[in-house]
């Protein structure tokens, strides 16, 4: 026969069990931005190789760069058929940048965090604050917005040196453009100062870790 202190323990181990079963919530829109080069691309595909994410892939009107992916990468649109889109109103954010557009669709993007799925997507600074001044509060609600800090401009310029895929005048322009990029920080619900891959995949997984468990995402049923 089991004593009064174990039986205690088993109730409220059952009881805790069924009260977690019984909170949902929606999916949570996780926005990062960082200057070109600061290391946003390879976080991204490190957490692309989980499952904890739906990522949503942009739009934008500038050609492929050798390797990538239709559909996976970004879908590759001409400029007049992305404009069409943005007077159909079918971006939840776009914006020109380096003379090309970018954007995101809203419609697959909020399916998911209707569905209680959370979507990551990688998007510029002034793709980040389109999407905090977004109308739709439920978007605005699901936000939590990252911005990578490259550690000074100097890495900067010797990451993208190494990556190889930008001229030399292009790499200059992308380092005047960091400069200004890297004053936003303070609009950002968090800042990861970004070193190896394997410290921001960490500090990245922390702030998915918090966000997941705030009592304002959570609903019980």
């Amino acid at each position: 026969m089991s004593s009064p202190a174990k039986r205690s323990w088993k109730e409220s181990a059952s009881k805790s069990k069924t009260l977690s079963n019984r909170f949902t919530r929606s999916g949570i829109l996780f926005v990062l931005s960082a200057p070109s080069g600061a290391g946003k691309t390879t976080l991204c595909d490190a957490l692309r190789q989980t499952s904890d994410f739906v990522y949503s892939v942009s739009c934008t009107t500038r050609p492929p760069r050798a390797g990538e992916i239709e559909g996976e990468d970004y879908y590759f649109l001409s400029e007049p058929a992305f404009l069409e889109q943005v007077e159909a109103g079918q971006f939840l954010e776009y914006a020109k940048v380096h003379e090309h557009y970018y954007g995101t669709l809203r419609g697959p993007l909020c399916a998911n965090l209707n569905r209680g799925v959370d979507v990551l997507i990688d998007v510029d600074i002034q793709g980040a604050a389109a999407i905090r001044s977004f109308e739709d509060q439920f978007i605005r609600r699901a936000l939590c917005d990252v911005f990578i800090m490259p550690p000074d401009l100097d890495e900067l310029r010797r990451r993208l040196m190494k990556r190889g895929t930008e001229t030399a005048a292009e790499i200059e322009l992308r380092l005047v453009n960091a400069a200004h990029e890297t004053e936003v920080w303070r609009e950002y619900r968090y800042t990861i100062i970004s070193q190896s891959i394997e410290e921001d995949l960490q500090k990245f997984r922390n702030i998915m870790g918090a966000e997941r468990y705030l009592s304002r995402r959570l609903a019980l049923s």
